[in-house]
């Protein structure tokens, strides 16, 4: 998998809504504390149109998006929200430009449309903290600090605390999925995750339990779960209970359908929907350990420093 090249001072982001509609405030909060990470910042052209609940129409969306995948003064491309609409443009989106100029793109939620277009095409790109996730201040902000990490070649991994449904062992495999949601809605397009011998992400909100249910029985009866090489559950936020499973959790639905693929499965890790959510590298090969002590997610080095690592480790 491609891993762009690392951001250095006076670097450009250029911030697009591919999505939902974002408010100017926010996206002036994220830009200027951007700028003081060393870093220029551009806005899409249409970054802070409202088209009903969208950020523009499909053709303004599609545009400022496209535009930035071109630009080659751009370093990254970080999606101002999710929300709803990257579905609507991502087949007119040409993504050839980041095969020659590769370049990381940030976002979560209904980005993971992208995502899966840039895993499918070989691409590494990052699941992190959006504009209209940051706060006021980044001062010991964690989302934030994490995604600096990601985007200057600084974050190696993370350390997570131990959960009760955690299932012990190790694994080895390229990191992908996202929201689950999404995942889903991806299902039978070019885009469609093949989680073969993946570390596979799972996070999701506001969903019902039974709809969850039906989702992770989606992806089981689809045969997506039979090769996994291990899970990473994040953040399921504000979901629903209903009468169909009023005394279960998002976890205990989730267990049900991963307990039986005896993998590593780390529960709990903070990424989606809440505070922190931690970045993290989809597309890059991830190292996974789960124990009675916790979980440790360890990021591979790429290229020169991949060979460095294998020649240390050996």
């Amino acid at each position: 998998m491609t891993q762009p090249p690392y951001l250095k001072p006076d670097d450009t982001v250029t911030i697009v809504s591919p999505a939902g509609k974002v408010d100017a405030a926010v996206v002036a909060n994220a830009a200027a504390q951007i700028r003081q990470w060393g870093f220029r910042v551009q806005l899409g052209e249409h970054a802070l149109v409202a088209c009903q609940g969208f950020a523009g129409t499909d053709a303004q969306r599609r545009a400022d998006l496209q535009a930035a995948i071109d630009d080659p003064a751009t370093a990254a491309i970080l999606c101002a929200r999710g929300g709803y609409g990257c579905g609507r443009i991502i087949d007119s989106i040409d993504c050839a430009p980041l095969l020659t100029n590769p370049k990381w793109l940030v976002g979560f939620s209904d980005i993971t449309v992208i995502h899966a277009r840039l895993q499918r095409l070989g691409l590494q790109s990052i699941h992190g903290a959006m504009p209209k996730n940051f706060p006021a201040s980044m001062a010991g902000n964690e989302s934030t600090r994490s995604l600096r990490q990601a985007l200057t070649g600084a974050l190696q991994g993370y350390a997570v605390p131990p959960h009760p449904l955690n299932q012990p062992g190790k694994a080895r495999g390229w990191l992908r999925g996202g929201n689950l949601s999404l995942l889903v809605g991806c299902a039978a397009t070019p885009d469609d995750v093949a989680p073969d011998g993946a570390v596979l992400l799972l996070e999701d909100t506001g969903e019902y339990l039974y709809h969850l249910d039906r989702m992770m029985g989606n992806l089981q009866r689809s045969g997506k779960l039979d090769k996994l090489a291990g899970v990473v559950v994040g953040q399921f936020t504000n979901m629903k209970t209903d009468a169909f499973m009023p005394d279960q959790t998002a976890c205990d639905v989730l267990s049900r359908y991963l307990q039986p693929l005896q993998v590593p499965v780390c529960y709990g890790f903070p990424a989606g929907h809440g505070e922190p959510n931690n970045a993290l590298y989809l597309g890059r090969r991830l190292s996974l350990e789960v124990n009675t002590a916790g979980a440790r997610l360890q990021f591979e080095p790429c290229g020169a420093q991949a060979a460095m690592f294998h020649s240390e480790n050996a």
